[in-house]
This record gives C-alpha cells, sequence and structure tokens, in this order.
C-alpha cells in the first residue's frame, strides 16, 4: 500500500508541477532542493507515472555512490509499499536488484556511464534523472555530456533532470541547455528546516595543515574532544564529518565510554552498519561519516553535527604518473550541506573545528574532478563515443589539456587508442570493463599470463586499496584477503568474481597481452633458499611477510583457497610474489623500481621511492609500486603497496618504456660517449661509445663551452685584445661587426667561427688546441669589405707625440690609453678611435697612474698644475716644464735628453 501521508509531508511536492511543465515544454531542467525535501525519492516516481497519475515512463536515478543508490532505491519502495526488485530497483557494481515491472532504477553513474556506451540510445528510458550533481564528479559530468549528445542527435524525446540540494544552478542550466534556444529551466524547491545554531571550535593550539592522505593527529583529538562536548551540551544524535575511513577509526578509538553507540558510514560499511546509521534508533547515536551523509543519504534522529572541515579530493601528479586521494579543506558549500543535517527534524546546531575568519576564505564550491583527476578512463570513455579530444561534449568545466595529453599517453601505451585517440578493438573491450585502463590493461593481459582467476584476484586489490592494517606487500595483502573475513575480503571476493567473468567474457579466446609477454613470465623460477641474498642476475628472494603461503584456509571458496604448494595457484604457475607483481606492474608499467639502497628505489617514471622502516620488501632488487603517493615538496614517493617482481617481469610489463640509446654528453669536464639501456629512468646497462655519432660529439662540446665557458680554447693576448676591439665596434657602429662579448652569443655563432676544428674535436683537450683569435677572424665583415677596416676603427696601438705606439685596451665600456705624461706634451685634443675618445690613463714616470681624463685640453690648463706640484720633488731627473703645450715629449729624464 503507498504510503500516502510521507509523500504528502514531502516539501518538494510543492515543485513538482513546474517540474513536470519544463520537462513538457524544453526535454531539460535543473532541480535545487535542499536535503530532506523529497528530490531524490518522490520526483522520480512522479516522473515514472506511479504516483501522481502522470502517464507511465521508465525512469533512471544516477547516484554518485553505491551505498546512495541502494538506499534511494530502499525508501522508494518502501514509500509505495513494496520491496526493491519490484517497481522500484537498483544496479551498482557487481549487484542487481530488479524484476520485470521495475519502472525506476537506481544506477551509480559509473553503470549509467557503462550502459550509454553498450547503448547509446537507452531505448526504453523515458527519463534521466542525476542526483546530487553538485559534486562535481568525473562521471557524473561525463555522463551528463553524453546523454545531451543522445538528445540533440538521436533521442530528442528523452528527458534530463539534473538534481541537487545545492549547486551552481546557472551553470548547469547552460550545460542542459546546449543545443537548445536558451538556458534550461531552474525549478527551486523550498525546504522545511529547522534553525541551526553554528558554535565556532578551532582547536585550542596549531596543529599542522593536512598534506596528501595525512592528517595532524591533533585534529582527530580535538574533533573527538568536540563530539563529546556536543553529547555534553546538546540532545539528539550527532553526525561528525571526517574526511575518510582511517580518520573515522581513528575518532572512533577515542570516543570510547561515551553514553552512545558509535556507527561509522562511510562507502565500504558492511550493509547491516548502513542500515542502522539510516534507521531511527530509540538510544542516542554518534554517526561518524564521510561525504556519504552531506547529501546522499538523510539520517534520522540528528540534532548535532560536528564537522571536521575536511574533505577528499582526486589529486594527480601527472609529470609522476601519481595519482591519489589529498586531504583538503571542504568547500563552504559542503559546510552548508553539512551543517543543514542539524535541522532537518528540529532546530540543532553546528560545531564547526575552524575559526568564523577561516570560514570566509574556504572556496566556495568543491573542484571539479575532471580538473583536478587523471583522465585516463575519461579518455578512454570519450574516444569510444567518437569524441578523442571531447571537444564537441556540453562539459560543465573543458578538461585541461595537459591532463588529456597525459591521459592519451597512457591509453596508447595500454594500446587502447591509436595514434590519432582512436579506439582500438582492444580499447572498446577494455571501455566495457568498469575499470581504470590501467586495471583493464592488468586484467586482459594478466589473464594471459596467469589465467584469468588469479589476475581478477589481484585487479580486485588494486581497484579497491587494501586496509593499511593488510601492510604494503601486495602478495601478503592477496593472501589475507583470500583468508579473511572482514567486510574488505567479502567485497573482495564479490569483484574477483564479476573480474573474473567479464575477463572470461572479453577475452573468450585469449588476447594477446600488449606488448607480448615473455615465455618465463607467469612461469615459476627455482626460489632461492630462505636467508639467502637476492640474486643479481634477478632472482627473487622469498617475502618475509609470506611466512603463511602454505598455510591452507579451510574456511575460504574453493576459489580462494591456499595452495600447499609455496603459494602457487591453478591458473598459471608463478608463486603469489611474482603473479602479483606481474599484475601490478602491467597496471602501471612506469612505477616498475629497482632498488639504490635498503628501502630506497627509483621507479622508470623516474620519480625516487621509500618503503617504511618496517616494511619487509626493503631488500627487494625490484618492485612493482600499485600505490604511492608524495607528499607536498617531497622530492620521493612514499611506498604504500608493492610486490616483488624480477628484472624480466619489469622488461616486459614496461616494455613500451625501454630505450637504446647512444648517450654523448659533457659530464665531470669532459666528454663521456656510452650505449646505455633504459627502462625509462632506470638504467639498465652501460657500455663506452668506441665510434660515437659526431653530430653529438659536437654538441656535447658545446655544452661544455656552454658550462664552463669559452676559456677552454687557447686564448692568447692578441686573442683577448681582438675579441675586445670587435665588442668596442659592435656596440659603437654596429652593422656588420659581430656581437663577441658574451660567450652565448658567439656560441649561437659557433658554425660561422669554430669550423672546421670543432667537428674535429672529440675532448676537453681538443678544444685547447683551437686558436680563439684565428677563429674569431672568421667573425669579421669580410663581405662588406669592411674587416680591411679593422685597424683603422680599432688600432691595436695609438703612436703618441713621443713616436712610442702604446697599446689600446678595449675591454671596458671606453676605450683606455695607459701612457706616461711626458709622451702626451705638445698634444692638444684627445686621440679618438671610431669617433670615440680614448680615456687617457696618465701615468708617473713609474708607471704609476697619475691622472684620468677623456679631455687633455682641459687636463693641461688646470690639472696639470696639481699633477706637477705633487710628482715633480717625487720624480725631479724627469721634465716638468710650466707650459706643456709647447714641451717636448719624452719617455726620457733630463740628462737623456740633453744629450
Amino acid at each position: 500500500m503507498i504510503r500516502q501521508a510521507a509523500l504528502d509531508s514531502l516539501p518538494v511536492r510543492e515543485a513538482v508541477p513546474a517540474l513536470v511543465s519544463a520537462l513538457d515544454d524544453r526535454g531539460t531542467a535543473v532541480l535545487c532542493a535542499p536535503p530532506g525535501t523529497g528530490k531524490t525519492t518522490l520526483v522520480p516516481l512522479v516522473l515514472a507515472g506511479l504516483v501522481g497519475g502522470g502517464p507511465r515512463g521508465r525512469v533512471v536515478v544516477a547516484e554518485p555512490r553505491r551505498i546512495a543508490a541502494r538506499a534511494a532505491a530502499r525508501r522508494m519502495a518502501w514509500l509505495l509499499g513494496e520491496q526493491v526488485g519490484g517497481s522500484v530497483g537498483f544496479t551498482v557494481r557487481g549487484e542487481r536488484v530488479t524484476g520485470p515491472g521495475t519502472v525506476v532504477e537506481v544506477v551509480t553513474t559509473g553503470v549509467l556511464l557503462q550502459r550509454l556506451q553498450r547503448d547509446q540510445e537507452l531505448a526504453g528510458v523515458d527519463v534521466v534523472v542525476l542526483d546530487e550533481c553538485h559534486e562535481r564528479h568525473l562521471d557524473a559530468d561525463t555522463v551528463a555530456a553524453f546523454l545531451l549528445d543522445v538528445r540533440e542527435n538521436l533521442r530528442p524525446e528523452l528527458r534530463l533532470v539534473a538534481a541537487s540540494a545545492t549547486t551552481d544552478a546557472a551553470a548547469w542550466a547552460r550545460v542542459l541547455g546546449h543545443g537548445g534556444p536558451g538556458d534550461a529551466p531552474v525549478v527551486e524547491a523550498a525546504g522545511v528546516s529547522y534553525p541551526v545554531e553554528t558554535v565556532w571550535a578551532p582547536p585550542g593550539r596549531p596543529v599542522r595543515p593536512p598534506h596528501g592522505m595525512r592528517v595532524d593527529p591533533a585534529q582527530l583529538t580535538h574533533v573527538a574532544s568536540v563530539v563529546r562536548r556536543a553529547l555534553a551540551e546538546r540532545e539528539g544524535d550527532v553526525l561528525c564529518f571526517l574526511p575518510g575511513v582511517g580518520e573515522i577509526a581513528r575518532v572512533a578509538g577515542q570516543l570510547g565510554g561515551v553514553d552512545a553507540e558509535v556507527l561509522q558510514v562511510h562507502g565500504r560499511a558492511p550493509a547491516a552498519v548502513q542500515d542502522a546509521a539510516l534507521t531511527a534508533s530509540d538510544h542516542r547515536r554518534v554517526i561518524l561519516a564521510t561525504a556519504v551523509a552531506e547529501s546522499s543519504l538523510t539520517v534520522p534522529g540528528v540534532r548535532v553535527v560536528v564537522d571536521s572541515g575536511l574533505a577528499r579530493e582526486p589529486r594527480m601528479d601527472h609529470a609522476r604518473g601519481l595519482g591519489a586521494l589529498a586531504t583538503v579543506r571542504a568547500s563552504r558549500a559542503a559546510g552548508r550541506q553539512r551543517a543543514g543535517r542539524a535541522g532537518r527534524e528540529a532546530p540543532g546546531a553546528v560545531y564547526r573545528c575552524w575559526t568564523e575568519a577561516e570560514d570566509g576564505r574556504l572556496p566556495a564550491f568543491p573542484s571539479p574532478e575532471i580538473r583536478i583527476a587523471d583522465l585516463a578512463q575519461f579518455a578512454l570513455q570519450a574516444a569510444c563515443w567518437g569524441d578523442p579530444d571531447a571537444a564537441g561534449l556540453a562539459l560543465p568545466d573543458p578538461p585541461p589539456a595537459g591532463a588529456m595529453a597525459a591521459a592519451r599517453e597512457v591509453l596508447v601505451a595500454v594500446g587502447a587508442v591509436d595514434a590519432a585517440g582512436r579506439p582500438t578493438a582492444r580499447g572498446l573491450k577494455m571501455a566495457r570493463l568498469g575499470l581504470h585502463p590501467r586495471l583493464a590493461r592488468a586484467l586482459l593481459d594478466g589473464t594471459a599470463a596467469l589465467g584469468a582467476r588469479r589476475a581478477a584476484e589481484v585487479v580486485a586489490l588494486l581497484s579497491e586499496e587494501p586496509p593499511r592494517e593488510y601492510g604494503d606487500d601486495l602478495a601478503a595483502a592477496w593472501r589475507r584477503a583470500r583468508a579473511g573475513g572482514d567486510g574488505y575480503g567479502s567485497r573482495w571476493r564479490a569483484e574477483a568474481r564479476r573480474l573474473e567473468r567479464a575477463a572470461a567474457e572479453r577475452n573468450p579466446a585469449g588476447l594477446s597481452p600488449t606488448p607480448p609477454l615473455p615465455e618465463t613470465v607467469g612461469s615459476a623460477p627455482s626460489p632461492p633458499s630462505r636467508g639467502s641474498a637476492p640474486d643479481p642476475a634477478g632472482a627473487l628472494p622469498p617475502n618475509p611477510r609470506s611466512s603463511n603461503a602454505g598455510e591452507a584456509d579451510s574456511s575460504a571458496p574453493p576459489a580462494f583457497e591456499e595452495r600447499a604448494d609455496g603459494g602457487r595457484a591453478a591458473g598459471g604457475g608463478a608463486p603469489d610474489d611474482l603473479a602479483a607483481g606481474l599484475v601490478a606492474a602491467l597496471a602501471f608499467p612506469e612505477r616498475v623500481a629497482r632498488a639504490k639502497g635498503e628501502g630506497a628505489f627509483l621507479m622508470a617514471s623516474g620519480t625516487a621511492a621509500e618503503l617504511g622502516d618496517g616494511s619487509g620488501l626493503r631488500r627487494a632488487p625490484w618492485l612493482a609500486v600499485a600505490v604511492a603517493d608524495r607528499a607536498p615538496h617531497s622530492a620521493s614517493a612514499r611506498v604504500r603497496l608493492a610486490a616483488v617482481i624480477d628484472e624480466e617481469t619489469a622488461r616486459a610489463a614496461a616494455a613500451h618504456l625501454r630505450t637504446d640509446t647512444e648517450e654523448v654528453h659533457w659530464e665531470d669536464g669532459d666528454v663521456v660517449a656510452r650505449a646505455a639501456q633504459r627502462l625509462g629512468a632506470i638504467e639498465l646497462a652501460v657500455r663506452p661509445l668506441r665510434t660515437p655519432d659526431p653530430a653529438l660529439v659536437r654538441a656535447a662540446l658545446l655544452d661544455g663551452l656552454r658550462t664552463e665557458g669559452l676559456g677552454l680554447l687557447r686564448w692568447s693576448p692578441d686573442a683577448h685584445a681582438l675579441r675586445a676591439r670587435l665588442g668596442f665596434l659592435h656596440r659603437t657602429l654596429g652593422g656588420g661587426w659581430p656581437a663577441v662579448e658574451e660567450d652565448g652569443a658567439l656560441l649561437d655563432r659557433s658554425d660561422d667561427w669554430l669550423e672546421p676544428e670543432l667537428s674535429r674535436a672529440r675532448r676537453r683537450a681538443d678544444l685547447g688546441r683551437i686558436d680563439a683569435g684565428q677563429a674569431l677572424n672568421r667573425l669579421l665583415p669580410w663581405a662588406t669589405g669592411e674587416a680591411s677596416r679593422l685597424d683603422e676603427l680599432a688600432p691595436e696601438r695609438l703612436e703618441v707625440p713621443s713616436g712610442s705606439r702604446i697599446r689600446v685596451d678595449y675591454s671596458a665600456e671606453q676605450p683606455v690609453l695607459a701612457v706616461k705624461l711626458q709622451e702626451l706634451f705638445g698634444l692638444a685634443e684627445t686621440p679618438r678611435v671610431a669617433g670615440v675618445p680614448v680615456l687617457v690613463h696618465l701615468l708617473s714616470p713609474a708607471g704609476r697612474p697619475a691622472a684620468v681624463t677623456a679631455d687633455l685640453a682641459s687636463f693641461w690648463q688646470g690639472g696639470y698644475r696639481a699633477v706637477r706640484a705633487e710628482l715633480r720633488g717625487r720624480y725631479p731627473k724627469h721634465p716638468w716644464p710650466e707650459d706643456p703645450a709647447t714641451a717636448e715629449p719624452t719617455r726620457h729624464t733630463n740628462a737623456r735628453l740633453r744629450r
């Protein structure tokens, strides 16, 4: 029996007529309705004609999370007085509860995305509701773009609703209006909300800001204390928002002894716990939840919200190929959503664990995933849709060009797309597996090497990272998941079976690996004896964390039994360590890593990686790193999950990264020429090059000249003087006179002046044999005839009145003539070169500076008297006439002059 009273109590019912009218008129609409108004439950029932008397139609509701999809389906079925699987059903990955009479189906956005790739028309579906679109998950944005494309080109009658509790309505109206006469209509529903008091509860002492996945333990201790304070000061259940499962567990551990039941609600929580949180209770509760409880779920009985102010967002380091979740400050929109949970049923309060001043500096909305996440899966979906660049898709935000380029590289490497970005037959198979392309490649190629069961089991571990208590050894985590009876183990088994079936369906005849794997990969080498050192040839050491490899778990289903033969399982003869490593390496080939010291590794991507101090993998010669993260400003990544591999496996899995190059470069002051074989950044083998490419040698020598300067050439005093003279003429006259003062300018013209000597050189010593002065002569403007005027325009020496020829110094900005004062007697005007007066350094008879002038006439009239008065007593044997203009110039003493 339909629960009419419950339906009538939903506030969104007032907005339903306007929504239906908007859909009849335009076919698309944006529905803004606060949490608890019934937008997720009443609206689909009305649009399907199950309530309200409208025409019957089939409605698909897309939710961002599995827990939300199940909860929405259960709630709608309850409102109709039915069981799930009747008029209302749901489909999430690995679970489907529908029946022949199902007309409202709640799915995750991932499931809808796969369905669209198989059936672009969505035959039989009349309306699609995209719920919680404000969260801006990548799948949801992609689904919206695909559906708009379907409406525009295939099914204009398909109706589309973007529903959210809090969203940028104008932006979504523009997106949904794509291809139409204008923006889509926006329908707003008023909610019944009660006042919520805000209590600012920042920590008493400063806490470290979050970085990577890490949250300062002091912050979590403070959150636990605020929960205790809220329990003491307020009535009703307490809903506490935390960024992740680990933080929920740690806060729960600090709430022992509170007079309330503590529940942990997140996407990985068992169904029984989720149901308990979503059901009213007679006793007081503390619900510790992730963002799943912001808007997707309604938690009854809550009067108090404690908000840690933290959230998780995906981040991608494209340069290093590392993607991970990062802990960030929650947006103001998320804060409003969380606070609203306290005022759903009665007046409430929100305790915010930050200051009011900080609140104004928070981002307005969460970052759209398309701007910050790994786009490989999105790029494959777009390629399979027929738009490899996603240029024709109506997306709320365009994908960043750099991220798309990085995604394209990944897809080409795993054989999912060709060089033009078009999907290959292999790529189409990968897209339908519902996995990231990396994991899809690992499943398909791992199946060829190990069999579907073992490949699926490891890929299932990689698709949902095992709990931290499983450790950092992927093979050991595999064994623990087989034997474990915890919630993770149950989910892992279900996903492994799904993937095994999918691998068999997508590869019934055995798909050839890309690249082909050597015959020995997948076979079992003779393991070294326990305690032996790693074989430098690549044999694997025993895994000290895997001593239970031969123990069987009698409670495990036959498909997941431990074998008593040292950890080997059917479907491929490799032991667990090598099998796990092979699959991880196939998924993340740029993360194969070679040891460079105990616990320290270099990944093929070029990123250094480190293991924790207690890791049993520290002595492995090679690793396949499955999970790693890198703190801001840290040069090394921290390995969270990895498996031992050998060099052969690394070479096979990362074959596309292998290069054989001739490397000729300047290193430690000379040319180094060698042949290097690399796996990405990992150097596998090196040998000297006896006959390196002359062009590479020349480039290395030029690099050496740039690094250490042109002083590597042979510079005589005349060569230095020529360079200075040419520099002066370039500054003064320009034209065809070359720029020679900067080494860089000269090296840019190396072809014009260093040949043929440079091309004949092979090492540093050969550079020292190149006469720089002779080489510089090649730069003179011979073609114009100006070169013949070099001695005229910038003479090397100037003749002075005494008859001496004095060298001119052109190294300064103004040419300098340093000459004994007596040698210039009778010279009235300052000498000039290229029209520029020289700077005369007048010297004493002993050659010491006496005066500096650029105007001799003025000096003779004024400055000379002072110099004469000072120096005539010091040098009485030299002439110091009162009138230097009429005196005889000389470089000799008075006695010499009288002879």
